[in-house]
């Protein structure tokens, strides 16, 4: 009989154990794949068995912790977070799948963006049973991402600044000359102009906002929440292009600022959405079912987000809505960023 040490025995215990799993793991269906009454049961163990979840977002780091801090306490799983804006969202995606990296678990970004890592096929198709109580514009046919939250293009001002009295009914209204010097704009809401051309025609808001530039000048401000801030602190008395949240949550807090909407009211879904490649796979679509589920969309109604869930009150129905298309703004992004650039002399990161 030939001698062995205890050390290759117990190198030999652990291959037999670790062979021994792979083939019990292979048995149980691929977490995209299974549709089982256990399903979430088999998530919450999958995902405790990986300890942790990497999500790329764009959503501001305060509103995200609420979410990956309530994520944490619930499962057990560790969130990592990496945010950025969502066109750097889109570029890091990109970037390291062409390095053959992959590190994220869950993108979650405004929809475009959501629409492009679709075309790159970073994004693994999911079915869930929460789609049911979401409203249709948060749905798509691919199911490779999904609709969490909306965002609302809101015209913000200063409360101490600008009589809610005063403000026009109509964006014609901001082309008279009281307006000169007081106006502000997002540098990169393509999308927004888009959206507002398709409801007014094309013809009509490039004259229009053409006209409003030319008056009285439009302050363009990198980032929605830089230009929320700027109202608030009066540098910018009124902006045209200011997430609805960001201004809500300022004016929760005591700043001076306000906003309100010309309908139809622009309307963008963000949504969530499972790396096709993520390393952990389980925790990846435990986070998005949490993001769609009942606590993530009160999480998110929380922070002053416009959920989707039909299950959970929102103020959706207090003005019509008109919904940026996001597959669209990918087919023509290149027309409508040039004229959005050219109307209001923003300057484009290229």
């Amino acid at each position: 009989m030939i001698p062995i040490s205890s050390r290759f025995a117990r190198r030999l215990v652990a291959s037999i154990a670790a062979l021994l799993a792979g083939i019990a793991l292979a048995q149980v269906p691929a977490p995209a794949a299974y549709q089982g009454t256990d399903r979430l049961q088999r998530l919450v163990e999958g995902a405790k068995r990986e300890g942790e979840v990497t999500i790329y977002t764009s959503t501001p780091v305060d509103d995200m912790k609420v979410l990956a801090d309530a994520f944490e306490r619930q499962y057990g799983v560790k969130a990592k977070v990496w945010r950025a804006s969502s066109e750097k969202v889109l570029q890091r995606g990109l970037a390291e799948a062409r390095a053959g990296r992959f590190d994220a678990d869950v993108f979650e970004t405004n929809g475009p963006e959501m629409e492009a890592l679709v075309r790159e096929r970073l994004l693994e198709p999911v079915q869930s049973p929460a789609f049911a109580d979401l409203v249709p514009e948060a749905r798509f046919a691919h199911r490779m991402w999904v609709g969490a939250r909306l965002v609302i293009f809101a015209i913000a001002y200063n409360t101490a600044l600008v009589r809610k009295a005063d403000l026009p009914a109509s964006y014609e209204g901001f082309a008279d000359p009281r307006w000169k010097g007081r106006l502000g704009i997002e540098a990169e809401d393509s999308d927004w102009f888009a959206t507002l051309s398709g409801v007014i025609g094309e013809a009509k808001a490039e004259k229009l906002f053409r006209g409003i530039v030319a008056t009285n000048g439009v302050s363009v401000r990198k980032g929605h929440t830089l230009l929320a801030n700027l109202v608030a602190s009066g540098e910018v008395p009124v902006a045209l292009t200011v997430y609805n949240y960001k201004a809500e949550q300022l004016k929760s807090k005591g700043a001076p600022i306000d906003w309100y909407v010309i309908p139809p009211a622009i309307a963008r879904v963000n949504g969530v959405g499972v790396a096709a490649k993520a390393p952990h796979p389980h925790a990846a679509r435990l986070f998005y079912e949490f993001m769609i589920g009942a606590e993530g969309q009160k999480l998110l109604l929380s922070r002053d987000f416009v959920p989707t869930n039909r299950n959970v009150e929102t103020p959706l129905n207090r003005f019509p809505l008109r919904f940026v298309d996001p597959r669209a703004v990918v087919d023509e992004a290149a027309k409508w960023e040039r004229r959005y650039d050219a109307i209001f002399g923003a300057q484009r990161p290229r």
